[in-house]
């Protein structure tokens, strides 16, 4: 983070806190490498909190120039007309993810909104707050998509999909991940919509030990499958999409479709259209998803990746 760099970031944010959307946004994403020197840095507008995260960490006087940076926002004009009142830094890059106020109290559990929808967000010690914004277009799409569905939702974590899927009328969402923790999260989510549990299952299962849970409430009319690129011992991403993809037919209704993402920047999109043409040759891959114009990325194939498959029609 050389002085260039950081002038650049300042410019940035002095900019994006003059016209702070409604709604919890991305306003920086050095993550998708357009700007030299802040490739390790994230800041989301989070509704009246602005939390910064930094995936590496930099030099003791990187630091502390970073630091007296984003400080000195507060005194600007467009910090206050903004409406913010606390910034977070986020060392995401230490394994207790430390989370640093840097103006304000701090701040653990907070309520945010997209799409109208309302999402409890994790600020403490977790490394993940409990909502992947570039999810935002794959969230909305699901929710297009799901009147009068039965909806599966593959690696739930705090359920965003099926709070998406049961805004738009899905007639049943079931959602599986082994994090309980997490799907209690969701249930909260769900709650904070004022949507009927009663159509909604949480499954704390590890996958690929509960196929015959999975199956027995289906058939499906979507599956959603947005899995972590590497999940100790459960799930890698090279190793086993391909095992989930292979078992799609026997969940899907015949006029099913699936949602397949993928968000490693190492792999493009090609992994999934391959994958799925050798393993279920049934589902032809109809689009891929856009992603928000907030997280610009230098090479397409390394943003997040989420694709459309349908099933064939019998001949």
């Amino acid at each position: 983070m050389h002085p260039d760099a950081l002038a650049t970031l300042h410019d940035h944010l002095t900019q994006a806190l003059t016209r702070v959307p409604d709604e919890a946004r991305r306003l920086f994403h050095g993550r998708g490498r357009c700007w030299p020197g802040l490739e390790q840095i994230t800041v989301d507008w989070l509704q009246g909190v602005v939390l910064v995260s930094l995936f590496r960490q930099p030099a003791e006087a990187e630091l502390d120039a970073l630091i007296r940076l984003l400080v000195s926002l507060a005194d600007g004009q467009p910090w206050q007309a903004s409406g913010a009142h606390t910034l977070l830094l986020q060392h995401r890059y230490r394994p207790d993810s430390l989370m640093q106020p840097l103006i304000g109290e701090p701040v653990e559990a907070w309520v945010i909104t997209e799409d109208g929808l309302r999402y409890r967000l994790d600020l403490g010690t977790k490394q993940n707050n409990g909502l992947f914004l570039d999810m935002r277009y794959g969230r909305r799409w699901v929710r297009e998509q799901a009147r009068g569905k039965r909806v599966l939702n593959l690696f739930a974590y705090t359920c965003g999909f099926s709070v998406a899927a049961m805004a738009g009328g899905a007639e049943q969402v079931v959602n599986l991940d082994m994090a309980r923790a997490a799907l209690t999260r969701g249930r909260e989510n769900h709650r904070l919509n004022a949507q009927d549990l009663g159509r909604v299952s949480f499954l704390g299962h590890e996958l690929f030990k509960s196929w015959g849970k999975v199956r027995k409430t289906g058939p499906y009319d979507l599956v959603i499958i947005d899995p972590p690129s590497f999940q100790k011992g459960s799930f890698a991403l090279s190793r086993d999409y391909a095992k989930i993809l292979r078992r799609l037919p026997e969940l899907l209704t015949d006029t099913g479709s699936v949602l397949a993402c993928i968000n490693d920047p190492d792999t493009g999109p090609d992994f999934l259209i391959q994958g799925m043409a050798a393993e279920a040759p049934e589902l032809a891959f109809q689009s891929r998803l856009e992603n928000p114009p907030e997280f610009p990325d230098i090479s397409p194939e390394s943003g997040l990746k989420a694709l459309v498959f349908r099933r064939l029609p019998p001949v």
